[in-house]
């Protein structure tokens, strides 16, 4: 059951330092909740970044909405696309409107992420209809909306670098996630406390790159 939304200015005041764009964009993701209830619909957002990616998390949390699902085309994707779904009903991978193409090239060809983002935005297509690039030796991965999918697919240079695409991707372009186990006692569970402990560093300069931004 979704609360029903307030029309306050301050819907959601309990979110700190939320630009206009953000509050369009949660509005909207509230708003799905409620549709997607009453009219049986399933919504399926642009790419989001991490940071928009947890407040629509939390937005919907204020509204008692657990109705929905992010995914970005593999398992810890930075950029994923959020689907909120009707009750009894959940979005398999397949669902997602999101396509994975290989752009292949020499080995020796050096190309970045920047690369091949710019040689989309050319195409003016637009920064959320691109999800995760995964840059390889010789082969680059790359997440997009599929309504975008065949436009992107005819790019056969990125910078001056000519490239052949085909649908799909190699899992071997997925970074793994490293995990290592830190032991000691901090003073508190302070998060610049235990940001300190895991970086190595003293706790002021943990709590300067925490009010940078620099940490998560």
């Amino acid at each position: 059951t979704v609360m029903k939304k307030e029309n306050s200015p301050k819907r959601f005041s309990f979110l700190p330092d939320l630009t206009d764009d953000d509050r369009i964009l949660l509005s909207k993701v509230v708003d799905w909740a409620e549709i997607s209830e009453e009219k049986y619909i399933t919504k399926f957002s642009a790419f989001l970044d991490e940071r928009q990616a947890d407040l629509c998390r939390k937005a919907l949390a204020s509204v008692c909405c657990d109705r929905y699902r992010l995914w970005g085309g593999y398992e810890n994707a930075e950029r994923c696309v959020l689907c909120v779904h009707p009750p009894y009903s959940e979005a398999e991978n397949e669902d997602f409107p999101i396509t994975a193409l290989t752009f292949s090239y020499r080995s020796g060809d050096r190309l970045t992420h920047r690369d091949f983002l710019g040689s989309f935005m050319a195409l003016n297509i637009s920064r959320d209809s691109v999800g995760d690039i995964l840059v390889g030796s010789g082969k680059t991965a790359v997440f997009i909306r599929s309504s975008v999918a065949q436009e992107v697919s005819s790019v056969q240079k990125i910078g001056r670098v000519g490239v052949s695409c085909s649908e799909g991707y190699d899992s071997t372009l997925v970074p793994e996630i490293q995990m290592k186990e830190i032991n000691g006692t901090v003073a508190s569970l302070r998060f610049d406390c235990v940001a300190a402990l895991a970086l190595g560093i003293s706790r002021e300069k943990a709590a300067a790159a925490i009010k940078g931004g620099n940490a998560e």
